[in-house]
C-alpha cells in the first residue's frame, strides 16, 4: 500500500541540533518514510542574521504546514529573548505537551517498572509570559483559563481511553493556590465523571514528586498545569536515563510539533558525539500522527534494538559509538 507524502516542517535547532536532526532524517529515510521535508529558519541561526529566533514568517509557515519536527533550541537564563520553543507552541496553540515515561530495555535506570505519560497544559499559567517590573522588584501572573484546564484534562482522559490506560493523576497545589491551581483541579474533577471506565485520581505536586521517585508505578496518565508539568516531566525522565532519551509532543487541534526535550549541548556540538535517541523517538511519534504507523513502529523498534546492546550504544549510555555510528547501528537494525 503506497503512503501518502506529508509535508513536514523541519528546525534543525542550535548545539547539538543539527546533529541529531541529520541522523534523524537519516534513519527516517532509511525506515521509508514518505516525506517532503520544509526547512524552517529558526534559532541561533535566525538571531545571527539579525532577526528573532522565531521569526513570524517561520510561525506563518509552521501553522500552514500543521506538523513540525524540532531539534533543541537555546534560550537565554534571566534575560533577552523569550523561548522561541514556547513562542512556537503558543502561537501553533499546541495546548497539550505529552511526555511518555518508560524504562528502555537493557538500559540501567532509577525505575525500571516506571510507564507513565505526562500531559502538561502548554500554553497557560506561569509561562504564559505576563510579568512585569514593580517598584519592589518583579511579579508574573499564572493564567488558568476554564477552556484551558478543559481541553488539556480531556485530551488526557481521551488519552487514556485511546491507549487502554486506566487511571489519570491530576497535579496540583490548590490547598495554596486555591484559585488558580483550585479551578484547574476542579475542571479536570468535572471532565473526568465523562469517562466513569477510568480512574481519577489527585495529588499535591510536591508530594507527588516524592511519590514518583519511591512509587513510579502508581502513575499511568498525570495532567497537570504548565510550570508544574515541566518541572514533574524531567523528574520522571530522570527514572528512565535521562532527557537524552525523552521524546515530547506538543499537540493542537490537527497541529502538532515533535521535539528532543533536552538542551542544546553546546560543551558537545560539533564533535559528532551527541545521543539523537531523543530526537528518533519523537519522529517515530510524528509517523504515527501523520498516519505513517508502520514506518513508526520500524524506527522504534530499530531504536530500541540498538539500545539493548551496550556496544551499540553512545558514549553517554555506556557505550563507545559516535552519532554517525550509532545512526548506522539503528539502520542496520531494521533489517532484522
Amino acid at each position: 500500500m503506497t503512503t501518502e507524502t506529508a509535508k513536514i516542517g523541519l528546525i534543525r535547532g542550535d548545539g547539538i541540533g543539527p546533529e541529531i536532526t541529520q541522523a534523524t532524517l537519516v534513519v527516517l529515510d532509511a525506515a521509508g518514510a514518505q516525506i517532503d521535508w520544509v526547512e524552517l529558519h529558526a534559532g541561533q541561526v535566525a538571531t545571527d542574521s539579525g532577526g528573532h529566533p522565531m521569526p513570524d514568517e517561520t510561525i506563518a509557515r509552521a501553522n500552514e504546514l500543521g506538523v513540525v519536527l524540532k531539534g533543541p533550541m537555546m534560550t537565554p537564563v534571566g534575560g533577552g529573548h523569550r523561548s522561541p520553543n514556547v513562542t512556537l507552541r503558543r502561537a501553533m496553540d499546541l495546548y497539550a505537551n505529552v511526555r511518555p515515561v518508560r524504562a528502555l530495555p537493557g538500559l540501567r535506570c532509577v525505575a525500571p517498572e516506571a510507564d507513565m505519560v505526562i500531559v502538561r497544559e502548554n500554553t497557560e499559567g506561569l509561562y504564559a509570559g505576563i510579568e512585569r517590573v514593580t517598584e519592589e522588584g518583579a511579579e508574573a501572573i499564572a493564567r488558568v483559563t476554564r477552556e484551558g484546564s478543559e481541553r488539556v484534562a480531556r485530551f488526557a482522559f481521551e488519552y487514556a481511553r485511546k491507549n487502554g490506560r486506566d487511571k489519570v493523576t491530576i497535579l496540583h497545589k490548590a490547598n495554596i493556590l486555591k484559585l488558580s491551581s483550585g479551578l484547574f483541579l476542579q475542571i479536570a474533577q468535572e471532565v473526568s465523571k465523562d469517562y466513569p471506565e477510568i480512574e481519577c485520581a489527585d495529588l499535591i505536586i510536591d508530594a507527588a514528586c516524592m511519590k514518583m521517585v519511591m512509587y513510579p508505578e502508581m502513575f499511568d496518565v498525570v495532567v497537570t498545569t504548565n510550570l508544574f508539568g515541566d518541572i514533574i516531566s524531567d523528574l520522571a525522565a530522570g527514572l528512565v536515563g535521562g532527557l537524552g532519551l525523552a521524546p515530547g509532543a506538543n499537540i493542537g487541534e490537527g497541529k502538532a510539533m515533535f521535539e528532543a526535550v533536552h538542551g542544546t549541548a553546546p560543551d558537545i556540538a560539533g564533535q559528532g558525539v551527541a545521543n539523537p535517541t531523543a530526537l528518533l523517538v519523537a519522529a517515530a511519534q510524528m509517523l504515527t500522527f501523520v498516519g505513517q504507523d508502520a514506518v513508526a513502529r520500524r524506527v522504534h523498534a530499530a531504536v530500541l534494538a540498538a539500545l539493548h546492546n551496550k556496544r551499540t550504544r553512545t558514549r553517554d549510555l555506556g557505550g563507545k559509538l559516535n552519532t554517525a555510528e550509532f545512526t548506522g547501528a539503528v539502520i542496520a537494525h531494521m533489517g532484522e
